[in-house]
């Protein structure tokens, strides 16, 4: 047996997904579309989200878009959740998907039909005791908001987002208690078609639409927390951010400065606004050097101080190694938000470097600087697993991969951070956010359905399905 650790007594053990990577189901139920919806599947995606100039359109002649059925969870949400139930979840991260309840997003009523949906998956978790962790804003939002609004670059949409959350909280009150606001908001600088919800026109700046956008995000987010703190006072709502803790090269001053730079944009400037409650000082010198000015509205500094989140959730896949003046050949081939190879790293079959030690930093750096509850609600192993002659599917490198990780918690913990949680990503194998491919697997629950579209969509379990039963029995004190 190997060294075990000892989590907190109600640490909330369980697995982290999003509406549109496995719940299919994309015209049904009144849902109207969103912009995952229009995002092509295989390798091309990224492509995609790279290109200032995509236009959120349908082109089912050119593209596959496996985002439209995922793995069915619109309707196999029972058999999946007694999966969870049996590896013996204490929580379940989903997000909800926003077309579901407004269909167009400026609507003034919500949809009946997509509101109850979301009543019966929390009715389903509730009743094997699954606590909800709900992910108001996942990569997605109504398409309608793009086309006609241009996204998060309208000041409106903070109103129909505050319709939104105001109708979750409201409805979800008996049933949802931890909340969070937007995914991995950081990650939006580099990827706004993602996050943001708009493409930036050829001759364009992006910097001043990004981060007028970015506003936006933030006076939605602190009047998010302010709505959940009255309509559901026993509740905790928290921000989400991708994080990536950022090594130099060497000991040069110059690569120190500048990867120190790097994280401070990446790493700390969505968590400064929404957990300290403003801006922080680095950021306005960057603003001048780039040109920005935001229109801020009266009242709006005023609610981000006074409407602060309760804990930092964050995602940790890798960590990031940097230099000021690289070349290509340099540049990791996974390493999706910059940097350079990392010598003293393995990498996946998907290039991103593995770095448990890294989340121990990532832990310590973020509670030495927020003092709030963290909760990793993402990790894991993007993996090609294979099926035995005897349908086994022996997935010891996912093993451990995720021992590694849980190890580099538990030594958090003993360094004295607060951590409430740990939801590792795709608990039930579903279509890749930065792939759309269904071959980058991550699930304890393998799903049968292929990066062409084929597949039986029947679950099977790995062999990470019961070890990770066996982790949460014991609550981190067997690992082996």
């Amino acid at each position: 047996m190997s060294k075990g650790y000892h989590f907190p007594k109600n640490f909330l053990w369980g697995g982290a997904t999003a509406a549109n990577q496995l719940e299919g189901g994309y015209k049904e139920g009144g849902k109207g579309l969103n912009t995952p919806d229009v995002l092509p599947g295989g390798k091309v995606r990224l492509s995609v989200l790279k290109d200032p100039g995509f236009d959120f359109e349908l082109n089912n002649d050119l593209y596959t878009y496996p985002n439209h059925e995922a793995i069915d969870f619109y309707h196999r949400y029972k058999e999946d959740i007694a999966l969870f139930a049996e590896m013996g979840f204490k929580s379940f991260r989903m997000s909800i998907s926003w077309s579901r309840i407004f269909p167009k997003g400026d609507e003034l009523i919500p949809s009946e039909e997509g509101l109850a949906f979301y009543d019966r998956v929390f009715d389903e978790l509730l009743k094997y005791g699954i606590e909800p962790v709900v992910t108001i804003s996942h990569y997605e939002m109504p398409l309608h908001l793009v086309k006609e609004y241009g996204g998060w670059r309208d000041r409106q949409v903070v109103t129909f987002f505050e319709r939104y959350v105001t109708a979750l909280f409201n409805r979800y009150k008996n049933k949802v208690k931890y909340w969070m606001t937007f995914n991995e908001i950081n990650s939006s600088f580099h990827m706004p078609i993602l996050g943001l919800g708009f493409a930036i026109q050829k001759e364009e700046d992006h910097y001043q639409p990004t981060f007028q956008a970015y506003h936006h995000q933030f006076v939605a987010s602190a009047r998010a927390v302010q709505l959940c703190h009255e309509i559901i006072p026993n509740s905790q709502i928290g921000c989400m951010i991708v994080y990536l803790p950022t090594y130099s090269v060497d000991s040069n001053p110059e690569n120190v400065l500048y990867a120190f730079q790097e994280e401070q944009l990446l790493n700390y400037f969505c968590g400064d606004v929404q957990v300290r409650g403003q801006y922080p000082s680095f950021i306005k010198r960057y603003w001048k050097e780039h040109g920005i000015e935001l229109e801020i509205q009266p009242g709006d500094l005023e609610l981000l101080k006074e409407h602060t989140v309760d804990y930092v959730s964050f995602s940790y896949y890798m960590s990031r190694t940097e230099k000021k003046d690289k070349n290509l050949e340099e540049v990791g081939e996974g390493n999706i938000l910059g940097g350079i190879k990392n010598p003293f790293l393995k990498t996946s079959e998907w290039g991103w470097e593995i770095d448990p030690i890294g989340l121990r930093i990532s832990l310590n750096q973020l509670y030495d600087r927020y003092q709030k509850p963290l909760f990793v609600v993402e990790n894991g192993l993007g993996a090609y697993d294979k099926i035995e002659e005897d349908g086994s599917i022996n997935d010891h490198y996912r093993i451990d991969y995720l021992r590694e990780h849980i190890k580099a918690m538990g030594e958090a913990i003993e360094d004295g951070v607060d951590l409430m949680g740990y939801t590792s990503w795709g608990c039930i194998d579903l279509v890749s956010a930065s792939t759309g491919e269904m071959s980058k697997r991550y699930g304890y629950i393998y799903v049968d359905k292929h990066d062409d579209g084929s597949g039986t969509l029947n679950r099977m379990k790995k062999k990470s399905f019961d070890w990770y039963q066996k982790v949460i029995e014991t609550n981190g004190e067997d690992l082996s």
